[in-house]
């Protein structure tokens, strides 16, 4: 008698468990959302009872089936239609255990926990496409035509042993009938350790996880932070013509999974947030304060700090029917070594919904892009790579000018068009890669010399520098003041250990007002779009004159735009008005005079970033390349020597200019040398 009351017992249990209010209303729920699973908080589980809950991490196998029924009985009392519809379809109802009291580490997983009910957290690294995976199989007898189901488990299909008509008995063969057999969607994750809880020195482990069921399929993408609860299992590889192995393999079979770092587009803050994001709107200095809560333990760099801002906010993309303009703002950090530049990307990839932190270095073209790999049945498919990763976020790339060339070709369609294409072994994809990029970079020489352009001062090229927005130079220029408050507030930290400044809005609502804001689409108003357009023409009109330099282009244009909305998006406003459009017209210029102008001339050029030489030097090259060709005209070959002289009498070029002039153009490949001291045009 007490056998049969303890196996009836803890399904009754879970019943009781059931009508609680609380899950009352959700089994009354599941209906209305035409949902087959329940997910229970175990905590709930815990406080109702503890032997219960303890049973249930022990023996997940059979309670779960307890759970699973008590929780169809009890939708059979709430909802008898669709308990029926279900029964009809030969489903169940599958009860999603979320957020155990404490989580077993990855690498912590072994033969204790075989059978055991588990909560792991990590990265997801791959996961399969979904499919379709039988749960019970219908088999037509080829004899008499009779359907035997049978239900299935395991990895591969069994058929049944007789026929089930009693006339017929026969013991095959048998047809896979697939109209009459159900099935589920199932799919297969890799996750990774977190690389915050790695051990010192060690490498981060991986574990193989088995999704089944509609609702926890295509929850959780590559990228993805989760936290999964499931049963550990052990299978044994088969080795062909030997059999199985002893040593055994872990994977998890998933019963729940929750994804941690929502993306930001779908994680809705709950009305408490939102009223205190609102709040935070209502202030008039809330640009002041959201660049004072990025990196507060960065002393200054106030305009670069407010790039980072736009960057964070963003402005709005335009999807035109012929063509899309990205909304998103590009940046480069150039500067001496020691002025944090590392710190605030590092910064940036943590606060930022979707923000990710490379290196140049150790990063290649398919790190960066898309990386086609070989699976083990033969086929080809795609893995995800940096950028793609970071769609809708925010990619920061550390020292880009150590990249090798043929890596940081990878990032030029990322930059502007916002796609990553891919044409290799067979695989012609293009992938959405809508990042903004905060990039790092030193000059090329160790010191930023302010006397040399842009260009000379950092070896990337031209194509790259004038994809980003914004520019700016960090430079370490001693100043007794600065110093002085810098070395307080650095001595400062180290003595607390805590940053000196508490930033005025704490991170995780940062991340929260952040994500929000990005859902407002703000629209330039009639005196917005003036003052731009003034400044525009401006700086354009200053170019008008034959040999003044051009001062700014359509691109820069395009970046004020994206800059003023992103300065409306993070006040929460739906319209972008003059103000903005002054602040993103003086950042601008505070950019383009640290690397746009001509140092010679001391004039605006934007060609340094687009051509890389600015005006003056291009006008003088002009002037000794059509020296040349008259000289090589009269003469067939032009002597080195007679060259220079000529440049230095008729257009007053020295000669030491001149030689240098004449040393770029050979880099160049414009001219060449036939033999040592006579120069010809290619």
């Amino acid at each position: 008698m007490t056998e049969e009351l303890e196996a009836i017992d803890p399904q009754e249990h879970f019943q009781e468990f059931f009508k609680t209010e609380k899950y009352r209303k959700k089994i009354a729920q599941m209906a209305i959302a035409n949902s087959k699973s329940l997910t229970v908080a175990f905590e709930d589980l815990l406080t109702f009872d503890q032997k219960l809950a303890e049973k249930l991490l022990e023996e997940p196998d059979e309670y779960l089936k307890y759970a699973n029924n008590a929780a169809y009985d009890q939708l059979r009392i709430e909802d008898p239609e669709y308990a029926e519809k279900i029964a009809r379809k030969a489903e169940k109802v599958a009860v999603r255990i979320v957020r155990l009291w404490r989580a077993t580490h990855l690498r912590k997983l072994g033969s204790d926990h075989i059978g055991k009910l588990v909560m792991v957290e990590g990265i997801v690294v791959r996961s399969t496409p979904v499919r379709p995976m039988v749960m019970q199989a219908a088999f037509k007898c080829k004899r008499c035509g009779e359907i035997t189901r049978i239900n299935q488990t395991g990895q591969f299909l069994r058929a049944p042993f007789a026929c089930s008509n009693p006339t017929c008995r026969s013991k095959g063969p048998f047809d896979f009938v697939q109209e009459e057999s159900t099935f589920i969607d199932s799919q297969d994750l890799r996750m990774q350790e977190r690389p915050e809880d790695l051990p010192p020195g060690q490498l981060p482990r991986t574990l193989h996880v088995k999704l089944v069921g509609s609702e926890i399929v295509d929850v959780a993408r590559p990228g993805d932070h989760v936290s999964i609860v499931g049963i550990v299992r052990a299978v044994s590889p088969t080795l062909p013509r030997v059999g199985k192995l002893r040593t055994f393999v872990l994977h998890l079979e998933a019963n729940s999974i929750e994804v941690l770092g929502k993306e930001p587009e779908i994680a809705i803050p709950s009305p408490e947030e939102e009223e205190k994001i609102l709040e935070l709107a209502k202030d008039p200095w809330i640009h002041r304060k959201i660049k004072d809560s990025i990196a507060p333990s960065i002393y200054g760099y106030d305009h670069i700090k407010e790039a980072i801002m736009y960057l964070l906010f963003g402005g709005v993309p335009k999807n035109l029917p012929d063509i899309t303009i990205r909304g998103e703002i590009n940046t480069l950090l150039i500067g001496d070594p020691g002025t944090a530049k590392s710190q605030l990307l590092q910064y940036v990839a943590r606060v930022a919904p979707r923000g990710l932190y490379t290196s140049g270095r150790g990063t290649t073209a398919a790190g960066l892009t898309a990386a086609v790999i070989r699976e083990k049945g033969g086929g080809m498919t795609l893995e995800a790579g940096a950028l793609v990763l970071a769609d809708k976020g925010i990619a920061c790339i550390d020292e880009m000018d150590k990249m090798r060339q043929e890596d940081r070709v990878a990032i030029h369609e990322a930059m502007e068009q916002h796609t990553v294409s891919v044409a290799k072994g067979g695989i012609v994809a293009t992938l959405n890669a809508r990042t903004a990029i905060l990039a790092a970079a030193n000059p090329a020489l160790g010191r930023y010399e302010p006397h040399r352009t842009v260009t000379e001062n950092i070896s990337l090229p031209v194509t790259i520098l004038s994809r980003f927005d914004l520019i700016f130079v960090l430079r370490d220029v001693p100043n007794k003041e600065t110093d002085s408050k810098m070395s307080e507030h650095i001595l400062e930290m180290h003595r607390k250990g805590l940053s000196p400044v508490e930033p005025p809005i704490p991170l995780e609502l940062l991340r929260k007002y952040i994500s929000y804001a990005r859902g407002i689409k703000p629209v330039l108003t009639p005196e917005a779009l003036q003052r731009l357009r003034d400044f525009y023409l401006a700086m354009r009109s200053v170019s008008e004159t034959e040999d003044s330099p051009v001062a700014i282009t359509a691109r820069q244009l395009e970046s004020l735009v994206r800059i003023a909305e992103a300065r409306a998006r993070a006040a929460l406003r739906k319209e972008v008005t003059a103000e903005d459009a002054e602040a993103a017209i003086n950042l601008m210029k505070r950019s383009l005079k640290e690397v746009g102008i001509d140092v010679s001339s001391e004039k605006y050029d934007i060609d340094l970033i687009m051509t890389g030489k600015p005006k003056s030097v291009r006008d003088k090259l002009h002037v000794v390349i059509s020296t040349l060709l008259e000289i090589e005209k009269e003469t067939g070959i032009v002597e080195r020597t007679a060259l220079l002289n000529e440049l230095e009498a008729r257009y007053k070029i020295p000669k030491v200019e001149a030689d240098r002039l004449i040393n770029q153009l050979l880099r160049e490949g414009t001219i060449y040398e036939p033999r040592e001291g006579y120069l010809k045009k290619t």
